[in-house]
């Protein structure tokens, strides 16, 4: 599978600009869905148009740059080296334009007060909060009362004690809106040290037969059934070096050598130094958003729910895509360029 990048891009100079001006906007959007499935046929159904439309789509874009963008394969299309060349300008008009949009909302009536965000822990720790800057600088006036917890954020919502959810248990609709707006993927890992220590599994055997385990136990991620379904009959004395209810805390036991155990692969994307395991048993979770119809009245409410749906982005975060991408083809583009997350959970190596 080919990863594209879909961020932080920059025209080079082999690119006519000349060429872009008078694009329709229509084309070149089809062109980035294709271009991210990697198949005009995915593309067409994430578009809900048919494959002959979106195949004659990029045809118009190609007869208008005068370049071809995508060669055909068994597997799928590849993009050419022009094709490559015109998608990071493509990318580039896509941020300018979800940019302009943002730009032009806050410019039509500024937005204060306060936004009660409830959210998975994990994703509320490590994902959520990094990425508030931008939102904080267009809204300096907005307090954000972020709430992390690993209980089911929509009761807040329910209870009028949170604005908005973000979880991976699928709500009870309920009064609420409800929407689906990435899913994660939780894979075995291991620190290097703990791979020193005591080898590399290869199977879901070998990590039952000689290896340590810690896994999460919380309202949120059914630990007990996942447990029971790889390891069944298997006690945990012995075996399970820690359970725990907080998703720091389980990244912290496994970054620090305890045991191998199940983490989120979007933390590669935030620069982890801890190793898969290829043993298969890659866990899914959806991702959901819920809110109340009365709450989203709120300018300052919905301007949060629509930069929420934006920061899960599957096309532009592809560790949310609906497929599991395994970490090693995340591209170092699609990466964040932030120190570390290892830093904040005390690993002190340097390199030489």
């Amino acid at each position: 599978m080919q990863l594209i990048q879909t961020s932080g891009a920059q025209k080079t100079e082999h690119t006519e600009l000349s060429h872009v001006a008078g694009l329709d906007w229509d084309n070149v959007r089809i062109f980035l869905e294709v271009a991210r499935a990697s198949s005009f046929r995915t593309a067409a159904q994430r578009l809900r148009m048919t494959g002959p439309a979106v195949s004659e789509r990029v045809k118009q874009l190609e007869r208008q740059l005068e370049i071809l963008l995508f060669t055909r394969h068994r597997d799928g299309v590849r993009l050419t080296d022009d094709g490559q060349k015109f998608l990071s300008v493509a990318v580039a008009m896509e941020e300018a334009s979800k940019g302009f949009v943002r730009r032009r909302g806050s410019l039509a009536q500024p937005l204060e007060g306060e936004v009660r965000v409830a959210v998975t822990e994990g994703l509320g720790t490590f994902w959520v909060t990094p990425r508030l800057m931008e939102f904080i600088r267009a809204h300096p006036k907005i307090l954000i009362d972020l709430h992390c917890s690993m209980q089911r954020p929509d009761d807040l919502v329910l209870r009028a004690q949170a604005d908005l959810a973000v979880q991976i248990e699928e709500p009870v609709p309920r009064d609420l809106k409800v929407r689906r707006i990435g899913r994660m993927h939780v894979m075995p890992c291991a620190s290097q040290d703990y791979i020193d220590r005591y080898g590399m599994p290869q199977t879901k055997d070998d990590v039952a037969a000689e290896h340590r385990l810690v896994m999460q136990y919380a309202d949120q991620g059914r630990g007990a059934h996942y447990y029971n379904e790889l390891f069944p009959g298997r006690v945990q004395t012995g075996f399970m070096t820690m359970r725990t209810d907080a998703s720091t805390a389980m990244y912290a036991a496994v970054l620090n050598g305890l045991a191998c155990g199940w983490l989120p692969t979007y933390y590669f994307a935030l620069g982890t130094t801890v190793v898969p395991l290829d043993i298969g048993h890659v866990i899914p979770f959806d991702i959901w958003l819920s809110y109340h119809p009365d709450a989203a009245k709120l300018p300052r409410v919905r301007r949060m729910i629509d930069w929420t749906i934006d920061v899960f982005d599957p096309q532009q975060n592809p560790w949310f895509r609906d497929d599991f991408i395994h970490p090693r083809e995340f591209t170092k583009a699609s990466c964040s360029k932030q120190s570390p997350i290892d830093l904040a959970f005390g690993l002190a190596k340097t390199e030489p």
